[in-house]
């Protein structure tokens, strides 16, 4: 769980089921970021408690997230039923952000989330995990592949990228930035070619943000007439969030999801090259109806927000 901080209500329900678990004999663990360097404004350094995470009752391992994040979000239990997606253990997460949970009960598909875990439980360290397996699984009739940054990072980034590329009705996006090569790249071709319907929602206050880093430090100005393109050629909305800040509430536009015709990715993953360096895991899941109803989620919440406009 890249962030755990929770209200003293929330953490007695949470809390209290996690320690109530470990009391009748569940071997309960959890990993968790520490250390994010507070320069970095996407994402928002986490605001975990070591020490109130250290006096749980059972064992607990802080991951250091200098250079790359402990991002994930995701519970295995009793490797049979898998709990993933967007959500970080906070009274924000649940109360003010768009976020997305997903679960899945596929023992073969845990045991993959499974191994991810022993990774960073061993070696406490991000840069040596996500080296899994990312071959389909076959749920409930539903293909369901797994994939795990940053072993498989950019795989993932080509994966979605390639996705996109060969889409022929729809392409949504939710994601609080857009900055991986592959993926601006070809989502800047998808809507330059206007044959697709291509839509989807930002945080602007983080896309903003991302533009003065570019500036900053002049290594990525190739991808800002990319980004421009794809946030001012197709229909994409942007939540004006809260600028991170000490003890300022957490009000992001924080789902990440990609649909392309009738294929979903949804996870921890922002579509960012950081991303594909962090520790970070995602769905790719081949279901006409999981995509219809992710994609109107999608359209619901760039409903919410006005179109993207971007200064000059």
């Amino acid at each position: 769980m890249y962030d755990f901080n929770l209200p003293a209500g929330l953490q007695t329900i949470v809390g209290g089921a996690l320690g109530a678990a470990a009391g009748r004999g569940v071997a309960v663990r959890l990993v968790y970021n520490v250390d994010h360097p507070r320069t970095v404004p996407v994402p928002a350094p986490p605001s975990t408690d070591p020490d109130e995470v250290a006096a749980l009752p059972f064992p607990t391992a802080a991951i250091p997230g200098i250079p790359d994040l402990m991002h994930h979000k995701y519970i295995v239990r009793d490797g049979a039923s898998l709990w993933t997606g967007s959500t970080n253990w906070t009274g924000d997460s649940w109360t003010r952000e768009e976020n997305v949970i997903v679960t899945v009960d596929s023992p073969e598909l845990c045991a993959r989330y499974a191994a991810d875990f022993e990774q960073l439980w061993d070696r406490r360290d991000v840069q040596h995990s996500g080296r899994v397996d990312t071959s389909p699984l076959q749920v409930g009739g539903v293909a369901v592949r797994p994939w795990f940054c940053p072993g498989r990072g950019e795989r993932l980034a080509h994966r979605i990228a390639m996705a996109i590329g060969t889409a022929t009705r729809r392409v949504r996006i939710a994601s609080p930035v857009i900055s991986s090569a592959p993926i601006l790249a070809t989502l800047a071709q998808t809507v330059s070619d206007g044959k697709v319907d291509v839509a989807g929602v930002v945080d602007l206050t983080q896309i903003l943000e991302v533009l003065r880093q570019w500036k900053a430090n002049g290594n990525a100005s190739w991808k800002e007439p990319l980004l421009r393109a794809v946030l001012t050629k197709a229909p994409f909305s942007g939540k004006i969030s809260t600028p991170y800040a000490p003890g300022s509430v957490h009000d992001y536009m924080h789902a990440k999801i990609t649909v392309c015709d009738d294929v979903v990715f949804v996870g921890s993953f922002n579509l960012s090259h950081s991303g594909e360096l962090n520790a970070e895991n995602v769905l790719e899941i081949a279901d006409p109806g999981l995509a219809e109803q992710l994609a109107g989620f999608v359209d619901t919440v760039r409903g919410r927000y006005p179109t993207v406009t971007l200064p000059a």
